[in-house]
């Protein structure tokens, strides 16, 4: 019998079927898709991996590869048949070596993030990667949906900080290119294949990561501005004054803001005035804070914002980040929201926005709009808060991604496709690029074995 096999395979502290330790693995963060397994089993090592989907390929039996759970479209939970297994990577969190000269570092894919930030610093060096989750996301399922984060201003997104994978195929055999060469052009870049995959193509089991020098000390500011597209001139001058600086540029909006205020304990925006939008922002200066105060008070005489205040220490600071990061959480506990993880060209933001609120006020005149976002990077989490008892939200969001297509951006920024958003793929990526999807997936897991249902 499978299960008994796979017990065997990754030995008594490798599997669970008690409900109560399964009960958090079969519903993805935002409560949208809950699903049922029978056992997750929590391989050691790669080749205890390897042997696990060998065993679920011989049986036909479906795999879920699960990280820390964190993730948005729900790419990491199983169906509700009951008969898929999750492969938990959380075992698999080592790291496997530091190599400061080389500014790279091995890790295993059930590593957590914040552990691997921490782990660069140990050492002197910096590792690019930040966002909300990172005290309990896992690198495993950063990669696999190629996640962003704060940081991709300046660093670019996962896929950009990867030097060499290790992931095993659908049939169980083990591909290794972990490599920490910055040129290799010997033959295709197939650690490429599986970035941002979703588990579909291979379950990734290790890495190596790009370092960088610390940053030094970074100053931290937030910025009350008139409207969204004072945000994108601002960044634009700030690029200029700052030179390759601006490591994080937030856009926020009053009412998301307002959100955080309204269900986190102990925060409070530090203006007396309300503006309608704020951008955060970190700047690596060296704690220079002369220059900064100098190229935002260049900006407030171009008229690109209206207040400023430059957090004095560390624990200020924290505690404006504290706000960014609590937003997902404050937004959770107001109402769901449709959620719409978007990027367009930077040119073409502040006609997104435009567009966006008449389009808005023409569908759902009473919708409620919950936007935050990277803008330094084009990327905008453009959620609406639609009114009780309203139906449309399908409609609504398949309006917004319409708008988004023709500004030449992507309905899928960050967060990856998952179940949530697999029937729009089809809608916003042509027919040639979604038969090369699919013949990879074929060629790649032909019995369809790995993750089946999500990203196509």
């Amino acid at each position: 019998m499978l299960i008994e096999q796979l017990k065997e395979i990754v030995g008594p502290k490798g599997w669970t079927t008690d409900p109560l330790d399964l009960e958090p693995l079969l519903t993805d963060w935002r409560g949208a898709v809950r699903g049922a397994t029978p056992i997750v089993t929590s391989p050691a090592n790669t080749d205890e991996v390897a042997a696990v989907i060998r065993a679920c390929a011989d049986a036909n039996v479906a795999i879920v590869p699960q990280g820390g759970n964190t993730g948005m479209c729900a790419g990491a939970v199983p169906d509700a048949s009951g008969t898929q297994i999750i492969l938990s990577l959380a075992r698999m969190n080592a790291i496997r070596n530091i190599d400061p000269a080389n500014f790279s570092m091995e890790v295993e894919a059930g590593c957590i993030l914040e552990n691997i930030q921490r782990a660069a610093v140990a050492v002197d060096r910096h590792f690019a990667l930040s966002l909300g989750a990172e005290g309990s996301c896992q690198i495993g399922g950063n990669l696999s949906t190629n996640a962003g984060g704060i940081n991709v201003v300046r660093y670019g997104t996962a896929r950009a900080q990867v030097l060499g994978l290790e992931a095993v195929m659908a049939d169980g055999t083990i591909v290794s290119s972990l490599r920490s060469l910055r040129k290799d052009t010997a033959g295709y870049d197939l650690k490429q294949l599986f970035i941002g995959s979703e588990g579909t193509l291979g379950i990734i089991t290790a890495a190596i990561l790009k370092l960088y020098p610390l940053p030094g000390a970074i100053s931290t500011a937030l910025v009350s501005i008139e409207s969204a597209g004072d945000a994108v001139r601002l960044l634009a001058y700030l690029r200029t004054e700052l030179a390759d600086a601006v490591e994080a540029f937030e856009l926020v909006s009053s009412y998301v803001f307002g959100l955080v205020e309204k269900h986190v304990p102990d925060s409070a925006l530090p203006f007396d005035n309300e503006a309608p939008w704020y951008v955060l922002l970190d700047v690596a200066i060296g704690g220079n804070e002369e220059r900064l105060e100098g190229a935002l008070m260049g900006a407030a005489e171009e008229g690109l914002l209206s207040d400023a205040i430059i957090a004095k220490n560390s624990v200020e600071a924290d505690r404006l980040w504290r706000m960014r990061h609590s937003i997902a959480e404050a937004e959770r506990s107001e109402r769901k929201a449709q959620k719409h993880d978007i990027s367009v060209p930077l040119s073409r933001m502040e006609e997104f926005l435009q567009r966006g609120d008449s389009l808005l006020s023409e569908l759902v005149p009473n919708a409620q709009l919950v936007a935050f976002g990277h803008v330094g990077d084009g990327n905008l989490h453009y959620n609406v808060a639609l009114p009780e008892g309203s139906e449309d939200g399908p409609g609504v969001t398949k309006a917004i991604y319409d708008l988004v297509e023709e500004l030449g951006g992507s309905f899928s920024a960050e967060h990856g496709i998952g179940i949530l958003k697999r029937q729009y793929l089809p809608l916003y990526r042509n027919a040639g690029e979604i038969e090369l999807m699919r013949t990879l997936k074929r060629a790649l897991d032909p019995k369809n074995i790995l993750n089946p249902g999500k990203v196509i």
